[in-house]
């Protein structure tokens, strides 16, 4: 370990140190990653959970409406009612298979409770000559309707405006406001059936897809990325090492006369290499009488080319 003493200096230290941050740095973004595949797995689980399970009645329900929980999401449920078309808004800047549209928001008044729950009846496409708007607005059934929707927490406020009978986000405060009267807060429904079918109606979102993402693979990454900075430190501490075998061989030269063959033009520098730890075992008395003969005879080799 004498050789490599020059690694307890204050450069390479510092340059240790250096790893051990980057390493400490690799390791965190790799817990960030697995904390985000964590979350998509518990997506993933509500979907399973959830999404496909025969509908319960909306009375059942009423109370998973009030909380808007994350664990409830997708859960399917039966209403009847019908739709306060007067109050609809728009839920604008929702994406939709690359596009960017509105989601039709519609207060729907529950019969049995009297409740009123916000429905996102689907998905419109913005007009071709007016971004601002919708290509159309269909309007849904009239009169008593039954209503299969699946069940979405309600979305944050966000800092932002939006036109004239536009929400920035489907936050249920901002829709009171622009009605005047209460609504179920915690959640609202996303269409999946009505009855009757109406002649004209929103594209439905797409299916969640369950797919948890490369963040596994990612983290593992990170975790490498930190591993091989020591890696890197340990290599350019040997090719420091050799460059010093290399130094001291040079020095030693005009102290020997060419005893090694280390002027011979011929030798490269691996060669010379090999004759620096000669060099060193030789200084160090661990030189013996086999190491002799070995330099002999290759010297004798190299003279004989």
């Amino acid at each position: 370990m004498k050789r490599y003493s020059f690694l307890l200096t204050p450069t390479w230290l510092g340059w240790l140190a250096v790893c051990m941050v980057f390493c400490f740095a690799c390791y965190l973004l790799g817990q960030w990653q697995l904390d985000r595949r964590e979350s998509a797995l518990e997506e993933i689980n509500r979907i399973v959970a959830n999404y496909d399970q025969d509908p319960v009645p909306y009375a059942e329900a009423q109370e998973l409406f009030a909380e808007g929980s994350p664990e409830d999401e997708w859960t399917v449920v039966q209403m009847h009612g019908e739709y306060l078309w007067e109050d609809s808004l728009l839920a604008r800047n929702r994406g939709h298979g690359g596009q960017v549209g509105y989601e039709q928001l519609v207060p729907f008044r529950e019969s049995g409770t009297g409740d009123v729950v916000v429905i996102s009846r689907g998905w419109l496409p913005t007009s071709s000559t007016d971004g601002s708007v919708p290509a159309d607005n269909p309007v849904p059934p009239s009169g008593e309707v039954q209503a299969v929707v699946r069940l979405k927490p309600a979305e944050p406020e966000i800092d932002r405006g939006a036109p004239a009978g536009q929400l920035a986000s489907i936050n249920m405060g901002e829709y009171e406001n622009q009605v005047g009267y209460s609504l179920v807060d915690g959640a609202y429904g996303l269409m999946a059936q009505e009855h009757p079918a109406p002649q004209e109606a929103p594209r439905q979102l797409a299916r969640p897809a369950l797919d948890e993402g490369p963040h596994l693979s990612y983290s593992m990454q990170w975790v490498a990325f930190g591993l091989l900075s020591f890696v890197g430190w340990w290599y350019a501490a040997r090719l420091h090492r050799r460059n010093l075998d290399l130094e001291e061989l040079d020095a030693a030269e005009g102290s020997y006369d060419d005893p090694l063959g280390a002027t011979d033009p011929r030798v490269e520098r691996q060669e010379r290499t090999r004759l620096a730890k000669q060099l060193r075992r030789r200084e160090s008395g661990k030189y013996s009488d086999e190491d002799a003969e070995d330099a002999w005879v290759e010297e004798h080799l190299v003279s004989s080319r």
